[in-house]
């Protein structure tokens, strides 16, 4: 056997056969023989490995003069061309020797730094299977002294089962071949990449058709992949492999990969690199099963004393808080019954409205859980819900940031309670904004509860919006509120948003659909500065339409104008 084999000899066929065997033979000869040949064992192993990574790591100054003759000015190039005049056979090395020799050598230098680094990989993968199996040992140690001495004959079926598992979860997904498809709604596309950007269909309004791989989780699973074909590229050939490349494979010769996930199988990843002649490639295919569902934890929650304090910052729209303060009455007095309200009102105009209508309220359902605070100054929101939150006096209660043109339901009040947890998790849940009614409904609009439709052309996830959220007055206070600084309109949430995931608390950042933004029409005031003036004017041309009904809108007059010479000519028929 040579050098090069035993690693992967050792690696595969002794170590798992050793490990598989040990439990039941030290088990048949007794307690005490069966723990000191387990020690016996270990200390050896480790001996082995520590002597198999000292004689790979070792540098071999010998072996290019050995394996090869050297290069030489008048003899073949390093690419097996035709020798170069200027040389002869015996004469001292040249220029041109010299080069050859040093890229021999860096190419020997580059496969000996692959062959250690996957030799590293493997030791610490053995040493973490080393490390399981003896805490399997010491378990079953254990089980032997509580059972009096009974020898249990174990069986490992788990590892068995989960492999079938996995094996499984391949044959079902689509890496061999295609299965058949109800409709072209059914296909499940891939996105594609490379080393600096992915490419992908569905955006979203945050994401790009092209685009770095922003979160780690992204970063961490392509480099991943990309480094597991490399490993696979570049490992040691095994006899009667002929599809085995002679070239090392390095990161610059990734060229372009393809993946998509289905939920219930695995990720299924095709890469391609670079062959050793211009027209060859290498195309890989990895698979990612996913493993069966796994119990992580049951728990009650019981809502009954979960009080709600819902902060609204509000300037003048005494008419809107009208229409807000029907919706409330109606989820939170009247259904949920477990709700406070702060209005903090800006100025003093309209003032007298809104006192109005809190009054009303609570005059005909004898409601008395609202707080108003008024401040005369220029409006805020991030102060007014400053403001609004800190004035709670009752302990710790759970806060719902909310405005004046937000339409919810009782079971987003239930949402928001089993979604923030003091000192665990906030809630950031995506609402969904409404298109102009006008746009959508022409001159026949509905009532607002009847426009409540989570469809395409109604409207869409604000999914670049962090101003609706639920989250605990205490972990509000310790990561510091709001930036009171911020005037206007805008950039305050997002910097609250950005404080909870700098945090260890869980942000749950998910679509809720009993929770909705009303259109209203959106003015960007001169006065603003220029990136809060810019995210207005993003917002208000968000907010009016989807794509079609914007496109029926820009090209109306071609419309109808084909629809006038359709009249004519139907006219000019039946005459």
């Amino acid at each position: 056997m040579s050098r090069k084999d035993a690693p992967t000899f050792l690696n595969y066929v002794i170590l798992p056969t050793l490990l598989l065997r040990l439990p039941a033979v030290m088990l048949r000869r007794g307690l005490l023989a069966w723990l000191s040949r387990v020690g016996i064992l270990l200390v050896v192993v480790c001996c082995c490995l520590s002597l198999l990574y000292v004689i790979t790591c070792t540098p071999h100054v010998d072996e290019p003069l050995a394996g090869q003759p050297l290069p030489r000015g008048g003899g073949l190039g390093m690419g097996g061309g035709p020798s170069r005049p200027g040389g002869v056979g015996g004469a001292p090395i040249g220029p041109v020797g010299r080069e050859g020799f040093q890229a021999l050598l860096q190419e020997r230098e580059e496969q000996h730094r692959q062959h250690i680094a996957s030799l590293k990989k493997q030791i610490a993968q053995l040493k973490e299977a080393l490390q399981e199996r003896s805490e399997q040992l010491k378990g079953m140690q254990n089980s032997l002294e509580k059972t009096a001495g009974r020898v249990v004959v174990v069986e490992d079926h788990s590892r068995n089962d989960l492999q079938e598992f996995l094996r499984s979860q391949l044959n079902r997904a689509e890496a061999h071949a295609g299965v058949r498809l109800p409709s072209e709604y059914a296909v499940v596309p891939f996105e594609s990449f490379t080393l600096q950007r992915v490419y992908q269909l569905e955006m979203g309004l945050t994401r790009h058709p092209e685009e770095k791989p922003v979160r780690k989780d992204r970063r961490d699973e392509l480099a991943e992949v990309v480094e597991s074909a490399l490993h696979a590229l570049n490992a040691p050939s095994q006899a009667g492999d002929k599809t085995k490349a002679t070239k090392v494979y390095m990161p610059s010769d990734f060229i372009e990969g393809i993946a998509r996930t289905e939920k219930d199988k695995g990720t299924l990843y095709e890469l391609t690199f670079r062959g050793e002649q211009k027209q060859e490639f290498r195309r890989l295919v990895l698979f990612r099963p996913f493993g069966p569902l796994m119990k992580v934890k049951s728990e009650l929650v019981e809502t009954a004393n979960m009080p709600i304090n819902i902060v609204v910052p509000l300037s003048q729209r005494a008419d809107k808080f009208r229409q807000f303060m029907h919706n409330f009455r109606e989820v939170c007095v009247k259904q949920d019954g477990r709700v406070h309200l702060t209005v903090v009102y800006f100025g003093k105009d309209q003032i007298n409205e809104v006192k109005g209508t809190l009054e009303n309220t609570s005059r005909e359902l004898n409601f008395r859980n609202f707080t108003l605070i008024q401040l005369n100054e220029e409006f805020s929101r991030g102060r007014g819900l400053d403001v609004g939150a800190r004035a709670w006096k009752g302990g710790n209660v759970l806060l719902f940031f909310c405005d004046v043109d937000i339409f919810f339901t009782a079971d987003f009040l239930n949402t928001c309670r089993l979604n923030a947890k003091p000192g665990k998790k906030v809630f950031y849940p995506v609402l969904f904004s409404q298109y102009n009614p006008a746009v959508i409904y022409g001159s026949h609009i509905p009532p607002v509860e009847q426009q409540l439709i989570i469809k395409k052309d109604t409207g869409f996830w604000r999914d670049f919006g962090f101003g609706m959220t639920c989250q605990y007055r205490s972990d509000f206070i310790n990561i510091g509120g709001f930036d009171v600084d911020i005037k206007g309109w805008g950039g305050e949430d997002v910097h609250l948003y950005r404080k909870y995931l700098h945090s260890n608390l869980l942000v749950v950042r998910a679509p809720s659909r009993g929770l909705f933004h009303l259109w209203h029409e959106k003015r960007c005031a001169d006065e603003l500065p220029p990136d809060q003036y810019k995210m207005c004017m993003q917002s208000k041309a968000m907010n009016e339409a989807s794509h079609g009904q914007l496109g029926m809108l820009l090209f109306r007059h071609e419309i109808e104008a084909h629809l006038r010479r359709q009249k004519q000519r139907s006219g000019a028929k039946k005459a």
